[in-house]
């Protein structure tokens, strides 16, 4: 028996043995799971392009402030105090995508993954659009350079560009609103040049992205292919071709495949789908429609590629539970449960008192010490607030606030200094830890804690 060629495990398959990226020419997919993906992918395009321009009460649905580190997501503010509540969201999320990898493998890099979705979806529509087909486009890129090619090339790196720029503006108004993009673009050039030059050279990234690199991010780059061989186990179901059924091929052999290879020619990362399970596989399932388009055609039953699991193909077992996606489920539940109780007992205003540095205590004549702090608040709401600080740990104490009271606008932050007296025979150490309260229309609304120091004198105890 003849030894199976594995070399196509050696290195990716658009790479030549010296190390030359190949050009791939996907056919045109088509079938019922084409059909899917791209409803998917156009919701999930039309999601990206309306968010901007969704406001809930005049405030956008998500804005990813980074300059101001404010992040608004669906309606919640999240202010640079809130890295932890972040951090469990970005946690919840990637520990998602690992669950999903375990129990349906590589479904989000075909179906969801904002790479695949451009590159897929719109680039190579376009490139279908104005060159034709796989053979056609062959033909084209390998010919010498007549008007015909001149002009479809033309065409094509003219709208390859232009949605590269439309790309730019709407991927930049998830950072800073559309109200500053459309400044940006309808003022004069000179007048945010900074920004023009990032929105250019965004715009030329994506446009190198989509144009030249294409498939090699999800093949070289992107470490979530090669994630799989850590994730995925007998029971993952991932596009599978059934070997039992299908072997030995060929057009006269006992097994159903017949050797056309149009599973390769459909994929857009040029792997052969019959060698099993490889890490450039994005799970986009077009070697499955049209190798049940073959099927049909000569008369076979379908699903010779579907989506299965190993052990699903060798013993018909259909189950996708084991103990590791049953634990993973287990945490998620729980980071999103801690999330939930996060977000819900988050204050509505983040207060922080600090002794201001340099300065130390002042004894003054009526009896008392006194400490100067900087008062930092931020508002985590969209309403307007007026505010009051009191002292909590001793009542006696009295706070002399800069201004004439604290009044925080919708989403606001409020700086000043405030200076506090404390009766000297309330003050045992030499460092002690105080207690403020901040109110609104009398209730309670959050506490924090400072520091204070003075001066014990030997007769003091």
């Amino acid at each position: 028996m003849a030894k199976k060629d594995i070399s196509f495990r050696d290195r990716p398959i658009n790479i030549d043995e010296e190390g030359h990226s190949k050009w791939v020419y996907t056919k045109i997919p088509r079938g019922k799971w084409h059909l899917r993906r791209l409803v998917a992918a156009w919701a999930m395009l039309l999601f990206f392009v309306a968010v901007p321009f969704i406001k809930i009460n005049g405030y956008p649905l998500i804005l990813l402030d980074i300059p101001d580190r404010k992040f608004i997501i669906f309606g919640a503010i999240f202010w640079a105090q809130d890295t932890f509540i972040l951090a469990l969201l970005m946690l919840a999320f990637i520990l998602f995508i690992v669950l999903f990898t375990v129990t349906f493998g590589r479904i989000w890099c075909g179906w969801t993954c904002p790479q695949t979705i451009f590159l897929e979806m719109v680039f190579r529509k376009v490139e279908f659009l104005v060159e034709g087909d796989y053979q056609k486009r062959r033909k084209l890129d390998r010919g010498p350079w007549t008007t015909e090619k001149v002009v479809k090339k033309t065409v094509k790196h003219a709208i390859f560009g232009l949605i590269s720029i439309l790309m730019t503006n709407i991927f930049l108004m998830w950072f800073i609103g559309y109200e500053k993009v459309f400044a940006m673009v309808t003022d004069p050039i000179n007048e945010h040049l900074t920004g023009f030059l990032i929105m250019l050279a965004v715009s030329l990234f994506f446009y190198w992205m989509y144009s030249y690199f294409r498939e090699q991010f999800c093949t070289m780059i992107c470490p979530y292919g090669r994630m799989q061989g850590v994730l995925l186990d007998q029971r993952s179901i991932v596009v599978s071709y059934d070997n039992i059924r299908g072997e030995p091929r060929g057009k006269n052999a006992q097994g159903d495949c017949i050797d056309c290879s149009l599973c390769i020619a459909v994929c857009p990362t040029c792997i052969d789908i019959r060698n099993g399970t490889q890490l450039e596989c994005i799970s986009c399932a077009n070697c499955i429609d049209v190798c049940n388009e073959v099927m049909e055609k000569t008369g076979k039953p379908p699903h010779l590629i579907r989506h299965d699991s190993a052990e699903g193909i060798e013993k018909g077992h259909a189950s996708v539970w084991n103990w590791r996606n049953r634990a993973y489920s287990m945490v998620l539940i729980l980071l999103v449960a801690f999330f939930v109780y996060m977000l819900a007992t988050r204050p509505m205003v983040e207060t922080n008192i600090l002794r201001t540095p340099g300065l130390i205590y002042q004894e003054n004549n009526d009896g008392t010490i006194s400490n100067v702090y900087n008062i930092k608040m931020i508002n985590k709401t969209h309403e307007e607030m007026n505010l009051e600080l009191r002292l909590l740990s001793h009542p006696s104490g009295t706070i002399k606030l800069a201004g004439s009271g604290i009044h925080i606008d919708d989403q606001g932050l409020y700086e000043s200094t405030f200076v506090l007296f404390l009766p000297r025979n309330e003050i045992m150490e030499e460092k002690i830890m105080l207690k403020f309260g901040v109110y609104q229309d009398q209730q309670l609304v959050e506490t924090t804690e400072a520091t204070f120091v003075g001066h014990v004198k030997n007769s003091v105890k």
